[in-house]
C-alpha cells in the first residue's frame, strides 16, 4: 500500500487484523477506524424523507437530482 492512497474496505470486526496484514499496514502505523451503526442508512433515508416531502419534492423530482448528478460526475473530466 503507497504512503498516497486512501485505502476504504467493509469488514467484520474480526477480519480487521487480517485485513490490515494483507494490506501491509506496518503494526504501529495509526489507522482510523469508523463503526456504523446497525441499520444506519435505513434511519438516514428515513430522517431525509423528512425534509424531502416539507421541501414539496416528488419522488419524480428527486429521481432528476439524482440523475443529473451522475451525469454531471460521469461527464467530469480525471
Amino acid at each position: 500500500m503507497a504512503a498516497t492512497e486512501i485505502e476504504c474496505f467493509e469488514t467484520t470486526a474480526e477480519q480487521v487484523p487480517d485485513v490490515l496484514r494483507r494490506l501491509g499496514v506496518a503494526k504501529d502505523r495509526m489507522v482510523t477506524i469508523i463503526i456504523e451503526p446497525d441499520d444506519w442508512l435505513t434511519k438516514a433515508r428515513c430522517a431525509s424523507r423528512r425534509l424531502i416531502v416539507e421541501a414539496g419534492l416528488s419522488d419524480d423530482e428527486i429521481d432528476q437530482v439524482i440523475e443529473q448528478a451522475r451525469s454531471e460526475v460521469a461527464t467530469q473530466p480525471e
